[in-house]
């Protein structure tokens, strides 16, 4: 009834009014959150529309508080890593707008829920990315650049978050789940191309990786690649295939990104933006890819994927360009003559795979006539 309406949010108004004078800073968002998970979980118990837009204006107040400050307790936010005031000052809205989303969707699925959907998972991001800018930067959150750790860090935690949106947008079937998956998706994408293959790419720029094979390669080509294979797996057959292989090509991109800068790093050292490219080290890239290529079309004629055997296709039409148009001009002796004796014994190989196994495999066996 509009008495009962009026009364649960006179006392909701108060109870954020009472908080506003009481607390400031991180409690204030942390509180204010909260009150909006009780409009929602009230709207459950009394149906009363308004408390559903209840929950939603105060999850908008919580988003503009983040706008004005980010750090949520200013200066007081701590040089800890995790567990710092980002943890709690984003950790429990995100927690309580997930929750309000909850009790929204057993009433249906209007503006009000989307709105929520939308701050929990804006929370979630802010979460995550925050507190990685915190702990590359020491603490400062305002740092004025972005590095490779940095940048490495978001790319895999976007594109898990965009694995995890995909799966739950299949049973819930929110536009909120759907927009934001492809949102994070995108921001993955350009992070990698601009950022990891582009401004802070370790082969173009000053850029120690570490270690031989535990290092920021593996953080930042490895582990996003893997990511956007099985992102490419989860979106297969819930969204169009272009879609899913612009997704694996960029997971086939990456995974050939760190083959080659792995080979750097072990004939130059932590730092790949030095020193000449030998003779040997061309060699082992034309093998490596070779190698790569090879194993590709294996695993594409073991499980019959055809998107493994034309990444295979794509991996060894480039090593043959490599070949030809490298290869040919840099090297001498007998690096050359084994770069194309592995390329030609690969090729004839692949073509006896083909004729031997797949070709037979596609062959339709014949059908049996039956007498009357």
């Amino acid at each position: 009834s509009p008495s009962i309406a009026l009364a649960a949010t006179g006392a909701l108004a108060s109870l954020a009014l009472a908080l506003t004078f009481a607390l400031d800073k991180g409690w204030l968002t942390i509180a204010l959150a909260l009150v909006s998970t009780g409009a929602a979980w009230l709207s459950v118990q009394r149906p009363i529309p308004f408390l559903r837009w209840l929950a939603a204006i105060f999850a908008g107040i919580v988003v503009l508080r983040i706008g004005y400050e980010p750090r949520i307790a200013g200066d007081v936010v701590g040089t800890t890593p995790i567990f710092n005031w980002l943890l709690w000052g984003y950790g429990v809205p995100a927690l309580s707008f997930w929750a309000g989303s909850h009790f929204l969707r057993r009433n249906g699925d209007d503006v009000p829920l989307r709105m929520v959907d939308s701050a929990a998972i804006l929370f979630t991001v802010l979460l995550a990315f925050m507190e990685i800018r915190h702990a590359v930067n020491g603490g400062d959150v305002y740092y004025a650049s972005a590095g490779l750790t940095e940048i490495a860090l978001q790319v895999g935690v976007a594109l898990a978050m965009a694995i995890g949106l995909e799966r739950l947008r299949v049973r819930s079937g929110s536009i909120v789940h759907n927009v934001a998956a492809v949102l994070l998706t995108v921001f993955a994408g350009l992070a990698s191309l601009f950022g990891l293959l582009g401004l802070e790419n370790p082969m173009l720029w000053w850029q120690d990786v570490g270690g031989s094979f535990i290092n920021l390669l593996l953080l930042g080509y490895a582990l996003p690649a893997v990511l956007a294979l099985l992102l490419s797996y989860a979106v297969a057959g819930h969204r169009p295939a272009s879609y899913a292989n612009t997704i694996a090509a960029g997971a086939l991109i990456l995974a050939l990104a760190y083959v080659t800068f792995e080979i750097r790093r072990l004939y130059h050292g932590p730092v790949l933006s030095r020193g000449e490219t030998t003779g040997a080290e061309q060699y082992t890239y034309s093998i490596a890819w070779l190698m790569f290529g090879v194993a590709l079309l294996g695993v594409g004629l073991v499980v019959n994927s055809e998107r493994a055997r034309l990444a295979s296709a794509a991996v060894i039409g480039l090593t043959i360009l490599k070949a030809f148009l490298v290869d040919m001009s840099t090297l001498s002796g007998v690096y050359r003559a084994l770069s194309f004796m592995c390329l030609g014994i690969v090729l004839v190989a692949i073509g006896w795979l083909y004729q031997r196994i797949l070709f037979r495999r596609r062959a339709a066996p014949p059908v049996p006539q039956t007498g009357a």
